[in-house]
């Protein structure tokens, strides 16, 4: 994407929040209901001429959650860009439009092939749950397939190179099956929920409202991908805002807030549910009983980099090289970045 057309998509699609300035609800005692933050890393110099552009493809996971801990009364400014995809946010990095931002584990994979490198490395993970990713059938074949195996010469939609169609290609391999083994059709989520629920196709691949929606029409699951993701998605940041002292210790400020801001929800599920279903067409109530049944399975938290997220990004490469989507293998540990490891591994672990 070109610099003048990426701003575009900034301007129409970003959400800007500009924090930094005094808050009555940011863990000053105030308001019993909200967070306290105590930093576990020090820096002896002034943020206050700091700003952070963050993006991501919902709020959900960072400024959203922040604020509605009571959080954002940060030493340095943000502003935050509501993305559609990790896909856009590491497309801004690439511009130098974005310091950081979230997403999952695929798009760093295809971002890392441009002439730049990406002009990012992953710096933390963002432990997250792996519920609502899954694999279902149309309402009118889920009489006549009832296992993966069952999927040979069917149509089946998938999200490309996203989790969906990892997750899809590691079913199928379990199955004893071959990409080649069904009509594999790329289709976007919306397209994907509205074939599965006519029947165009048999089966989708695909996460979130499309899979939940496509349920509540009359679809079938057919295998959950819970066991087969990490739960793990990365925050990148820019080559430049790893090098320079003060970025990277108010990115560490704030990677630390949105961990606070994750134990915060977990202890106040209804707050955050009322707060987020601002910024969705979901009811509070849906909103908190998929928060909860996600936090029960693997809890939300940022979280240092490792070997088996390493190994876990190394696997879906291979994946991918498999599939045909890269023509030559990467080397996973290329795209990470460990100087935030030490920083990170002070954050509190709940």
């Amino acid at each position: 994407m070109k610099w003048k057309s990426l701003l575009a998509v900034l301007s129409v699609s970003a959400l800007l929040v500009t924090t930094g300035c005094s808050s009555d609800a940011a863990g000053t005692g105030e308001d019993a209901s909200k967070a306290k933050f105590t930093a576990s890393n020090t820096y002896q110099g002034d943020l206050s001429g700091v700003t952070l552009n963050i993006g991501a493809a919902s709020s959900q996971n960072a400024q959203g959650i922040v604020e509605a801990a009571g959080l954002a009364d940060t030493p340095y400014k943000v502003e935050f860009h509501n993305m559609r995809s990790g896909s856009l946010v590491l497309e801004a990095i690439a511009a130098n439009q974005l310091d950081a931002g979230c997403g999952s584990q695929i798009p760093p994979i295809f971002a890392s092939l441009a002439n730049n490198g990406g002009n990012f490395k992953i710096i933390a993970i963002r432990k997250g749950t792996t519920l609502n990713q899954e694999l279902i059938v149309s309402p009118q074949a889920k009489e006549n397939i009832k296992t993966v195996a069952d999927l040979k010469g069917k149509k089946v939609g998938y999200v490309k190179n996203t989790t969906a169609q990892y997750f899809l290609y590691k079913m199928l391999s379990e199955a004893g099956l071959k990409w080649t083994d069904i009509d594999a059709l790329p289709m976007s989520t919306s397209d994907g929920l509205s074939a599965i629920t006519t029947g165009d196709i048999d089966a989708l691949a695909s996460y979130d409202n499309a899979v939940i929606i496509g349920k509540e029409k009359g679809g079938a699951l057919l295998r959950s991908a819970e066991d087969i993701l990490s739960g793990d998605y990365y925050w990148y940041a820019t080559l430049d805002t790893i090098k320079d002292p003060a970025k990277h210790a108010a990115l560490v400020d704030y990677l630390e807030r949105i961990n606070e801001a994750n134990e915060w929800a977990r202890n106040h599920p209804r707050e955050w549910a009322e707060y987020a279903a601002k910024e969705s067409n979901q009811s509070p109530d849906d909103i908190q009983k998929r928060f909860e049944a996600g936090e029960a399975q693997r809890k939300g938290r940022i979280a240092p980099i490792d070997d088996a997220t390493i190994a876990s990004e190394q696997d879906i490469i291979d994946s991918f090289v498999d599939l045909g989507a890269l023509k030559s293998k990467i080397e996973a540990v290329t795209l990470f970045d460990k100087s935030f490891v030490d920083e990170i591994a002070k954050f509190k672990v709940y």
